[in-house]
């Protein structure tokens, strides 16, 4: 073996080290072997082929295609080779022509001079990929195997096949089965088999691992059951004798499969199973008599790629010692492709692999076949027409011989060189990404079976040159893994996920090559990659995620490095991650380099300090960078001073005090280190506080909260609040809420108990000062916030209180004297503070409210506050009239006049009642606990006729306090003819209401008819409608309860009211509306022809002077308007009529065929006593049928008490329902009766027994029909048939309606039937054709 490069020696040996941790992760019950799939479509749709060549070479279809009788008549000779029609296909030019003088193994790697012509070794890769395989050995399989040769003597391994079972066979014959935990499952064979048959020499497992067929090298098939360990099929005549069986493979149809023995023959076997007898009969589908075919591949596609059209032709790759050739197997026998390697060594070993791969968004099989050092691949396409077509791909160039070549996904290869090297390949780039050196498997090889020694040797040596680098049985792959058999072992290798990768090379102190490995990731670059999935996006997230993990790896690596002492400059110059971190606004790992690396905490605010000083000094507002910096730069002080770690972790705790005291130190400089002769005192503090004041102080006070009372943290805390205060207060370019910080800062830390700082009380009084100041009106709202704060967290002691409010009151800070006044319980003076200012007086009333009901107040402090609240009612009353009423209500209803009293504003007053009185305001007040008097509610009508009259009709109708005289005086004195008509309707004096009407609207009547055309006459006319409408709505509420003759006296004065104007039409002057005025009386008509009779209306239109002496053509209209209406009446009432008609008799038809229909029963015999109704004797018995299908005799049902007298009438219920049901007699709910409780009976009479006739229970029950439960059940199958609501029941509900719920445009909310009507039903439809009358 030859030496690798160290970091494979590492490799190897870590591998050897964690064997266990590799056979897990190889092989997990439920992800290593059942899981993988050949190909993941959805990476292959998303990846596009850009890197493949565009040449592409269809192969043209031949007229008549080759057949195989004249494959095998061919000339096999190796001097003339195969040649295509299409010769560029081939591409000669491009394949080496060197001399076949040496074939060993020994001299194939070196001394072979064309190898000088081949391709230069590709560098190595690791540094560039990484290790991008995964080897492990199977220790439980490898431990197994030997002593299986120890114990059972069963020979050294041969042949291994892998899905979801491992099997290996030996060379003793038998066949051991493992599972996927390494345990043996199965032992197929025993040795005195093997002593008949030889070694096993090729396996293969079909596709639900149901069944293995096993080739022995005598020439002998054996097919074993998986499951249960059974022979099923021993085949001894497939194929001529005396030759080993080469290879065996299943193809996805479980019935078929294929054979290739030494004599270089492919058989295709059958399998069938007739009358139970397991039978094979054997096809010859190439003789190798003419051509040795050495290698064969059956194309299987996966359960997901099952429909996939090339799929029904089953295709067959069989390579010869000359050429390979493509053929299907289904629908029938059909070459479809033959290609010539062209010239190579012979000793080299012929080479086929399939894989589907996707091409331009289509998914393919690709086929890849070898021998020598050229891979050619060749895509496999079906068109529309069902034919296939074959297009030759970019071949790969290699610098070394194959003996073997695998698919590990759809764009990796695995490449076994002569030496026992692994070559892990991209396809499409032809990269070589990985070479693994596996010479420490000893590979198993299939000499002996291609020189066919078990049977003596009868092979050609052609084959037998070739059989020396055969390891055909000793290689397989599955779901992504390939396991190589050894002499003594077995080994599996994988592709490594993306993050072993990553994590294999961190383990190598490879950090640099990690990174960059990981960019290629991110960047989508990198090959072979297994484990990213998502979007582009999401992948970059997981990578960036490791990246940094990888980043702060490098950096602890990297300062592990620095040296521990020296200048800053000096270290600034060996680690120029400083630099970078800096330049590239990694402030964060800036830190924390200088932080871990050289134990330095001061410099880093140094640098962000330089940053952002200039601006704040200068009065220009910061960027946002510059903002992000400022706030680190508080963290990182924040930090420090508690100990802790920027951004993660804690400080060494030996480096805690002295940290603390190098960041005070650093902020109380008098000067920073490269000050100009301009920079003000103490420039850090001055800094921080204009960046952030109020931060920077609750860092401080975090601070102090943590220091211990030492005499050096005692100095510290003084020495910062005198700095704080110089900076502070000597300065005027501070705002008032930066000072206020401060001194609740300051109050804050004066107030605690144990405290220790000094500060001067006159301070506070300059601060006082300061806030107060009357001279300055701006920032009044937030000077006043400040000072409230400041006497919150304790400063008020600072204060001489006198003084405070006095001062506070100048300056109208009314939440500070709040804040006093609430200190003396002075509560009264509090509603003063709330009602001057403008920003909180509307929360004067929950003020009030919660003193006046929240208990903790004493009654005086209640009343003082009552009395404030009465003194400034009219201020309460005009801010809020609902809220002030309110409060009025619901604390003090028995005082309500004394407000009114004290209300002399008539606007605020009205306001007031309106609020208080009327329900719509929304206020939640009891009216019945307020009892006022009705003059207090005719006082709120009288200021609503004043101020708002059109809303006194609504409000009268939702008032209920008021007296009908003194209100009708009241609308009488503003005269509101249309409220005073109301409440006279209301009083019940119907005529005088009518009279008022009438009287207005024969005013507006006289306005339109007086009018010139100039007037606004939409508006007028509009007016005469609205007063008719309204006329008309008061006569139609009370016709209902007056006689004809006052009916009469209230329609027909409207009438002539409406004609009287159309009666001056032959004047000099005649109106401007005449077609308005006829519609309007055709309403008129329309509406009194309900309470008045036609012919009386017609009477009085006839003897009115006017038309009476006129011509008929003058009332012609009206005439005519009446007869129409008279004729869509009649022809309603016609139209109505007829539908009941043909309902009742539709519906008596169908009651009258469900009552005589015949019962059929369901059985002979009673279900009751279970005797048959025909051997009973019983003269005086009846026989009893229900609709439900029972029989009963009538003397068991009495038995079981089933009858029930009704009005002299027996009435029978089923048993066996009533029982199922738990009803123990008859319900006279016809719900019950729906549901089939009480089912019609038909009652056989033997002989019949009459009722006496002086019974007055029959007599009665003869007089008055009653409906029986037959014909109950009748009416209700009819009504379910039926599936609506009756004409009859629709035109009931509409004659009520007209006669109890007429149009009362003033009343309330109605109740009554109408809200259970059947039109309120959402799924109410109107039916407008009679049903259909069904047939008997």
């Amino acid at each position: 073996m030859e030496n690798e490069p160290d970091h494979e020696n590492v490799e190897q040996s870590l591998c050897a080290k964690t064997t266990e941790e590799e056979l897990n992760k190889s092989f997990n019950l439920e992800a290593s072997l059942s899981k993988f799939s050949y190909i993941d479509l959805d990476k292959e749709l998303e990846f596009k082929n850009d890197l493949i060549d565009d040449k592409e070479f269809d192969i043209p279809q031949v007229d008549t295609p080759p057949t195989l009788e004249s494959i095998l008549n061919e000339t096999d000779d190796e001097e003339e080779s195969f040649v295509l029609e299409d010769p560029t296909l081939l591409n000669i030019d491009t394949i080496d022509s060197h001399s076949y003088d040496t074939s060993s193994v020994a001299s194939s790697d070196s001394g072979d001079r064309t190898n000088l012509k081949r391709k230069k070794k590709l560098p190595d890769s690791f540094s560039l990929h990484g290790s991008v395989m995964r080897h492990s050995l199977l220790k439980g399989i490898s431990a197994q195997i030997v002593s299986a040769a120890d114990k059972v003597d069963a020979g050294l391994p041969t042949a291994i096949a892998v899905s979801s079972l491992i099997a290996v066979g030996t060379s003793h014959g038998l066949a051991l089965i493992f599972d996927q935990n390494q345990a043996l499952r199965l032992c197929l064979g025993n040795t005195s088999v093997g002593g008949q048959y030889g070694a096993i020499s090729a396996l293969s497992i079909n596709n639900d691992c149901s069944r293995l067929l096993c080739g022995f090298a005598k020439g002998q098939i054996t097919m074993w059951d998986l499951a249960s360990g059974k022979l099923l099929r021993s085949i001894t005549d497939a194929h001529p004798p005396g030759t080993a069986i080469l290879h065996i493979k299943f193809t996805d149809d479980p019935t078929l499969a294929i054979c290739n023995d030494s004599g270089g023959s492919v058989f295709e076997l059958t399998f069938k199973r007739v009358m139970g007898v397991r039978t094979c009969e054997s096809r010859c589908l190439f003789s190798g008599s003419k051509g040795e075919v050495c290698c064969i591949e059956p194309l299987h596609s996966k359960p997901e790629l099952k429909d996939h059209p090339i799929t029904q032709f089953s295709l067959l790759a069989m390579a010869s010692l000359t050429k390979i050739l493509v053929i299907g197997l289904k629908p029938s026998l059909k070459v479809w492709m033959t290609f010539p390697y062209g010239r190579m060594d012979p000793s080299s070993v012929p080479l086929l692999a399939w894989h589907f791969v996707a091409v331009h968004n289509y998914v393919n099989p690709m086929l890849a076949f070898c021998r020598g050092d050229v891979v050619h691949f060749l895509l496999v396409k079906r068109d529309e027409s069902g034919a296939i077509h074959v297009t030759k791909q970019k071949h790969l160039h290699l610098y070394y011989d194959l003996i073997n070549f695998t698919w590990i996904n759809s764009r990796t290869v695995v490449l076994l060189d002569s030496v026992e090297k692994l070559h892990v390949i991209d396809r499409q780039t032809q990269e070589e990404l990985e070479t693994v050196e596996i010479s420490e498997v000893q590979l198993v090889y299939n000499s002996s079976h291609f020189k066919s020694l078990a049977t003596g040797g009868n092979v050609s040596q052609a084959l037998a040159l070739v059989g020396e680098k055969a390891c055909y049985q000793s290689i397989s792959s599955y779901g992504g893994q390939i396991f190589y058999l050894g002499t003594k072992s077995v080994y599996v290798m994988m592709l490594r996920s993306w993050r072993e990768r990553v994590d294999h090379l961190l383990k190598q102190d490879c950090l640099t090559e990690a990174l960059a490995l990981a960019w290629s990731f991110h960047e989508g670059k990198a090959k072979a990659v297994v484990g990213l999935s998502g979007d582009a996006s999401k992948r970059k997230a997981v990578v960036a995620d490791r990246m940094v993990e990888i980043l702060f790896h490098y950096a602890d690596r990297a300062l592990k490095k620095c040296p521990d002492q020296g200048k800053i400059q000096v270290m600034e110059q060996h680690f120029q991650v400083v630099l970078m971190c800096w330049e590239n606004r990694l402030y964060d790992a800036m830190i924390y380099v200088y932080n871990r690396g050289m134990n330095e905490f001061i410099s880093p605010m140094e640098k962000l300090f330089r940053v952002i000083s200039p601006p704040l000094n200068a009065g220009r507002t910061l960027t946002d960078e510059q903002v992000v910096m400022g706030n680190k730069l508080l963290v990182y002080i924040s930090c420090c001073l508690a100990g802790r770690a920027y951004p993660l972790g804690d400080i060494p705790e030996d480096l805690v005090p002295l940290v603390k005291n190098q960041v005070f130190e650093f902020l109380i400089r008098l000067h920073s280190a490269e000050a100009s002769p301009e920079e003000e005192i103490y420039p850090y503090v001055r800094t921080l506080l204009h960046f952030d004041t109020r931060e920077f102080l609750n860092v401080l006070a975090l601070t102090f909260e943590d220091f211990k009372n030492d005499k050096q943290a005692v100095e510290y805390q003084q020495r910062i609040v005198d700095i704080l205060l110089k900076v502070m207060v000597e300065n005027s370019d501070f705002t008032p809420s930066q000072v206020g910080c401060l001194f609740t800062f300051l109050a804050r830390q004066l107030a605690k108990p144990d405290n220790t700082l000094f500060v001067n009380r006159t301070l506070f009084d300059q601060v006082l000062e300061f806030l107060c100041s009357p001279d300055d009106d701006s920032r009044h709202s937030e000077r006043q916030q400040v000072l409230l704060e400041l006497l919150q967290a304790g400063g008020i002691v600072q204060f001489e209180e006198s003084r405070l409010i006095r001062m506070a009151e100048k300056a109208e800070f009314y939440q500070i004297c709040e804040f006093m006044y609430e200190r003396e319980h002075q509560y009264d003076k509090i509603i003063d503070c709330y009602l001057r200012d403008p920003l909180r007086e509307e929360e004067v009333f929950n003020y009030i409210h919660n003193i006046l009901s929240i208990p903790g107040h004493s009654a005086e402090e209640k009343q003082s506050v009552w009395q404030k609240a009465m003194d400034h009612i009219e201020e309460l009353v005009s801010l809020k009239p609902c809220k002030a009423a309110e409060l009025v209500a619901t604390h003090f209803s028995e005082q309500i006049e004394i407000v009114i009293k004290k209300l002399q504003n008539q606007v605020l007053l009205f306001k007031f009642l309106r609020s208080l009185l009327d329900p719509r305001e929304g206020i939640h007040i009891n009216q019945e606990s307020l009892q006022m008097p009705p003059s207090v509610t005719e006082q709120f009508i009288e200021l609503l006729c004043q101020f708002d009259p059109n809303q006194v009709i609504e409000t009268l109708q939702v008032l209920e306090c008021y007296r009908l005289e003194e209100t009708i005086q009241i609308t009488q004195k503003y005269q509101l003819h249309e409220v005073t008509a109301y409440l006279l309707e209301k009083k019940g004096d119907i005529h005088g209401a009518f009279l008022i009407m009438l009287k207005r609207l024969q005013s507006k009547l006289q306005e339109i008819t007086h009018q010139d055309e100039k007037a606004k006459e939409d508006l007028s006319l509009k007016d005469v409608e609205d007063t008719m409408v309204e006329t008309i709505a008061l006569c139609q509420r009370n016709s209902h309860n007056l006689n004809q003759q006052q009916r009469e006296a209230l329609w027909f004065p409207l009438l002539e009211a409406m004609m009287a104007p159309q009666k001056l039409s032959g004047s000099a002057a005649p109106h401007l509306h005449p077609e308005a005025l006829r519609s309007l009386t055709m309403q008129v008509l329309n509406s009194m022809a309900a309470f008045i009779a036609l012919p009386s209306i017609l009477q009085r239109i006839l003897q009115d002077p006017v038309y009476g002496k006129g011509k008929l053509g003058e009332i012609q209209g009206l005439i005519l308007g009446m007869l129409d209406t008279f004729n869509y009446e009649q022809t309603l009432l016609e139209t109505t009529t007829s539908l009941l008609n043909q309902d009742l008799h539709w519906s008596l038809c169908n009651l009258r065929a469900s009552v005589t229909r015949g019962l059929n029963p369901k059985q002979d015999y009673c279900s009751i006593c279970l005797q048959q109704y025909k051997r009973r004797q019983e003269m005086a018995d009846e026989i009893i049928v229900f609709s439900c299908g029972h029989l009963y005799h009538s003397f068991c049902l009495q038995n079981k008490e089933c009858t029930i007298e009704t009005e002299g009438r027996t009435r029978w219920t089923c048993y066996k329902c009533s029982s199922s049901n738990k009803v123990g007699k008859l319900s006279e709910n016809s719900s019950e009766i729906k549901k089939g409780k009480t089912a019609p009976s038909q009652v056989k009479m033997s002989p019949p027994c009459p009722p006496s006739k002086g019974d007055p229970a029959v007599k009665k029950a003869a007089s008055e029909p009653v409906l029986d439960p037959q014909q109950i059940q009748a009416f209700d199958q009819l009504c379910r048939l039926y599936r609506g609501s009756s004409r009859l029941a629709l035109l009931t509900e509409l004659s009520q309606n007209r006669s109890s719920d007429s149009y009362r445009p003033f009343s309330g909310s109605q109740s009554g039937p109408a809200f259970n009507s059947i039109f309120q039903n959402e799924n109410f439809q109107l039916q407008l054709i009679p049903p259909p009358v069904t047939e008997d």
